[in-house]
């Protein structure tokens, strides 16, 4: 197959939106329309016929470009590229729309398994996928970079890495977004079967009875949602390899979602520290990376995820002795507006993505080692791809 050449040669970008969540109402449709000289809304794809006619109406996408399936919308005559906001793995999708000559701007999870990722790497288009690690787009996190790197001196080498993240609810962090509700109107014969698949997927990742007692671990917290810290890791230290994974716990027993913890190491050998608390209760999402040297640490709180132009607040700590110097920075540009035009470019110029194919199975790789080292303290068999994946990330 041969690279396709689709980019506009001027006037707007013709998008097509797959999948009309959360995300895409609280975020990326709000941001399209915002960017209205850059973007046009021109399809859109949900499995929920209602679903679609009330989102196709708001933003005035006609009924025959309002579709049901993705591959129906990657068949949309006149579309630029894609946005890939449906749940589950995105690996087939995104292969589809890249060998039709679509560029993609997908968000995580990549892929379920590494398998799917090296298909799409293997794409003549790979070049075309924009990875949705947002956060790696966030004015704070390029600063954090640039400290990191042009005062490291200062700093010295980089010693740890602890991130907590606290998660209340769902409903509790989107109340403010009045989504529309899932309107029940989905087969349930197509749920099943696409139930199916994912569960398929994760089996061949790690193994059917890991799959069994550690598949909601693996794809409804780890790959949904610890990447995005994996990401902010990798930005600010520039180590672009999977972690090596010393320990990890889950509890209380029986929770869902539960407590996370994970100890493990980047390939320089610093330590890092993971911990994820789901805490139905919390008052308000909290997340903080925080990178500690010799000679200070670097410190990034970020707002809750769909709360668009809020400041993620990069702390920067330096001194001596009983002197401390602190720098605060905030920007309230937008991370999911900035990754969108870095996809108009992607798309209008063949910039290339900043994150890629390569970020994702990266990732996948990471969250099959903590589901290895989790699954032999539990005395579990591993299996799939990850059967190998504790003795090489321990």
């Amino acid at each position: 197959m041969i690279p396709i050449d689709r980019r506009p040669a001027g006037g707007r970008i013709r998008v097509g939106i797959a999948g009309l969540g959360a995300v895409a109402q609280a975020v990326h449709l709000p941001l399209l329309a915002r960017l209205h000289d850059t973007f046009e809304i021109a399809a859109l794809a949900d499995l929920s016929p209602s679903l679609l006619a009330t989102i196709g109406a708001r933003y005035g996408v006609p009924a025959d470009d309002c579709v049901t399936s993705v591959a129906d919308l990657i068949a949309r005559p006149g579309l630029d590229g894609i946005v890939l906001l449906t749940s589950g793995s995105h690996g087939a999708d995104a292969l589809a729309a890249l060998d039709a000559g679509l560029a993609v701007l997908c968000e995580k999870p990549l892929a379920t398994t590494v398998a799917e990722a090296e298909r799409l790497a293997a794409s003549p288009n790979a070049g075309r996928l924009l990875l949705g690690y947002m956060k790696v787009f966030d004015p704070a996190v390029e600063e954090a970079r640039r400290v990191a790197v042009e005062e490291a001196a200062t700093l010295g080498d980089l010693r740890s890495i602890d991130v907590i993240v606290l998660h209340p609810t769902s409903e509790a962090q989107l109340a403010f977004a009045h989504l529309v509700a899932p309107p029940g109107d989905i087969d349930a014969g197509l749920l099943g079967d696409l139930r199916a698949a994912s569960d398929r997927l994760i089996e061949v990742a790690i193994g059917p009875a890991a799959s069994a007692a550690l598949g909601r671990i693996y794809g409804g917290i780890l790959l949904a949602s610890l990447v995005h810290e994996l990401s902010v890791i990798r930005s600010v230290t520039g180590d672009t390899g999977p972690l090596a994974i010393d320990h990890v716990d889950v509890w209380p027993d029986g929770a869902w979602p539960p407590s996370l913890a994970v100890a493990g190491r980047l390939g320089s050998s610093v330590r890092v520290s993971l911990g994820w608390h789901f805490l139905d209760h919390y008052p308000a999402y909290r997340e903080e990376v925080r990178f500690h040297h010799p000679g200070g640490s670097v410190e990034l709180t970020f707002p809750a995820p769909y709360r668009l132009n809020q400041p993620t607040i990069l702390t920067v700590e330096t001194g001596a002795n009983e002197t401390r110097n602190r720098v605060i920075y905030e920007s309230i540009e937008e991370a999911f507006e900035r990754e969108l035009l870095a996809f108009a470019a992607l798309i209008r110029d063949g910039a290339a993505p900043r994150t890629g194919i390569a970020d994702g199975r990266t990732d996948t790789i990471t969250c099959q080692r903590i589901v290895a080292a989790l699954a032999a303290r539990r005395g579990i068999a591993v299996g799939g791809e990850a059967a190998h994946a504790l003795d090489e990330g321990a």
